[in-house]
């Protein structure tokens, strides 16, 4: 095998492939990047078992062939090259030489037959997100899952697609986020499956905004593919906890408050909270909000926000960090507090299909 490619399509497409190698891999060959070139295309791939990652790129390929070559080595060479090009060679021990300018090294690699293969998908239902929608609906909802329940089914997101409507939920049984919205390039059965933590990070990472995605679901694995890369999941056995009981269906109090100015307060009063198991109160009355919070260690400290409320006050106590979490992440500028009282759940909505249900601290 033998090819020169340009050293910042290499480096970008090795960065899109190395998230999957982990520091400790019980094979050897999880730590390489599967190298394939032929046809002027050369292939990256790397996989942990759970997640496999593929990636194109054009190149100028001189003798089509294979190998492994150890990924990190090989992104922290070519992160590190000065010159413009870089070409890859190997021999029949599958060992590679990378050279960039004047600069060569050589790799010991491992044959690509002993490479992890991707197995069968049959793919029971399909759908096409732009992927800007796609980015946004992670990002809205991800920050909730948890790998520290022993439930496995809560370290991943739940996908379900029935007719057109898209919903994506995660919980950690201590706060839940939901988004829903109505895609128009869908084929296939309904159902549910979940997706998992890391997966749905990737995909978010790696998504272009400005290109589409198509999402095609299986029983147990999953296949997101962008124009360049694809990326083949496990999928999480199990049935997901019925979300839509937590959300309540009445409230007494609907209050929209601008995000980034009630962010930017829980951030300020939280300052004088000595760990992450303080609270920050919310206290509405006639006109404004509030916020208060205190600890023996360091002190106390309160804001306010004018907002559009009336009726009898309404306090209420959350964890900062859960309060914080969709202000930071839902991108949307307006969010409506749904409330019935302080001890029942609360509904953060965005107004977009957004939805984050929370229990309020008792203390």
């Amino acid at each position: 095998m033998k090819f020169t490619v340009s050293r910042e399509k290499l480096l970008k497409a090795l960065q899109r492939v190395n998230s999957t190698i982990g520091s400790r891999n019980t094979l050897p060959i999880l730590g390489n990047v599967l190298v394939e070139a032929a046809d002027n295309v050369v292939s990256l791939t790397t996989t942990d078992l759970e997640i496999r990652i593929m990636t194109r790129l054009d190149a100028e390929v001189e003798i089509a062939g294979a190998t492994t070559i150890p990924a990190k080595r090989l992104l922290a060479l070519v992160n590190n090259f000065e010159d413009a090009m870089v070409t890859i060679s190997s021999d029949e021990r599958h060992h590679a030489e990378v050279t960039c300018g004047t600069s060569c090294f050589k790799l010991l690699g491992i044959a690509p037959e002993d490479f992890p293969g991707a197995g069968e998908l049959n793919v029971i239902r399909t759908i096409t997100f732009k992927g800007a929608d796609l980015k946004r609906m992670l990002g809205q909802i991800i920050y909730a899952i948890t790998l520290n329940d022993s439930r496995k089914v809560l370290h991943g997101m739940l996908f379900s697609m029935h007719d057109n409507l898209v919903t994506m939920v995660a919980t950690d049984s201590k706060r839940l986020a939901m988004t829903e919205r109505n895609v128009e390039n869908v084929s296939g059965s309904n159902g549910d499956c979940i997706i998992p933590l890391m997966a749905a990070q990737e995909i978010k990472r790696q998504a272009n905004p400005q290109e589409d995605v198509t999402l095609e679901i299986g029983e147990k694995s999953a296949r997101f593919s962008t124009a360049d890369t694809v990326l083949l999941t496990k999928l999480i056995e199990g049935n997901y906890p019925n979300y839509r009981q937590v959300i309540p269906a009445d409230f007494k109090q609907q209050i929209p408050i601008a995000t980034s100015a009630l962010l930017g307060k829980i951030e300020l009063v939280q300052q004088v909270l000595a760990d992450s198991t303080g609270c920050v109160v919310l206290n509405f009355t006639e006109g404004k909000l509030e916020l208060r919070a205190a600890s023996n260690e360091i002190g106390e400290g309160s804001a306010e926000l004018p907002v559009e409320f009336s009726g009898d006050p309404l306090t209420a106590s959350f964890n900062p960090a859960f309060l914080a979490d969709p202000l930071r992440f839902a991108d949307c500028e307006i969010m409506t507090f749904k409330m019935n009282d302080g001890f029942s759940p609360v509904a953060i909505d965005g107004g977009d299909g957004f939805v984050y249900v929370i229990m309020p601290m008792r203390h």
